[in-house]
């Protein structure tokens, strides 16, 4: 049992283990070549420090080491047993790509250490409340002028989707990601200090947020 009942994206078991490649199978292939682009997006420095909340199996961790020179880092929380050994076995050729179990969904020991937080696929499948805590953890660990990038849903209404992608979408996303969808994120971030918005679509129901730290 997770921390939230009702969520999709706490993954543990048979999922958990074979996480990259039920991606690659349900996308008929398409994930990787997506989340390239997305990382891409990011425009990430050599010598960043990369937070990856909710980092998984490290798949986008070790794209992200592309970018970095020995100087940076990427630092992955997750709370998946099953995960963090996949991160840990698929970045192994990168000493300055760790991850830790640690919540994202409580305060984190972070102040100000990253120029880049990042989060996939992951905030949607929270409760509101939970996400203003997250929210907050990023904002608290960048350092100012450092960038927050939610890779996501974007915003719409469900219902204007075609059949053959709504009818999946309800079948297999929790409650979270519907309120999720509905919720104006630039205005949600404005209010916690972060501005100067940029966004990448993709495939019109997914979306790369980039939220700069202004305080």
């Amino acid at each position: 049992m997770g921390y939230y009942p009702e969520s999709r994206v706490e993954l543990s078991g048979f999922v958990a283990r074979h996480y990259d490649t039920l991606l690659d199978v349900v996308t008929l292939g398409r994930y990787g070549s997506f989340i390239k682009r997305a990382i891409r997006a990011m425009r990430i420095q050599p010598q960043d420090r990369v937070l990856d909340l909710g980092a998984g199996t490290g798949r986008n961790a070790c794209l992200m080491m592309e970018y970095l020179s020995p100087e940076g880092e990427v630092v992955g929380l997750d709370i998946s047993d099953e995960m963090i050994a996949q991160f840990r076995k698929n970045c192994a050729r990168f000493p300055n790509a760790r991850v830790i179990n640690m919540r994202i969904d409580q305060p984190l020991p972070f102040h100000e250490e990253f120029d880049k937080a990042f989060i996939s696929f992951v905030l949607h499948g929270f409760p509101q409340e939970a996400r203003e805590v997250i929210i907050r953890n990023a904002l608290e660990s960048l350092k100012s002028g450092g960038s927050f990038f939610i890779l996501d849903y974007s915003e719409f209404d469900p219902e204007t989707m075609p059949f053959y992608l709504r009818i999946p979408f309800k079948l297999v996303e929790c409650p979270y990601a519907f309120d999720f969808i509905k919720r104006d994120w630039k205005t949600i971030l404005a209010e916690y200090g972060f501005g100067d918005f940029e966004e990448t679509f993709f495939f019109k129901y997914g979306r790369l947020l980039k939220a700069t730290k202004k305080v």
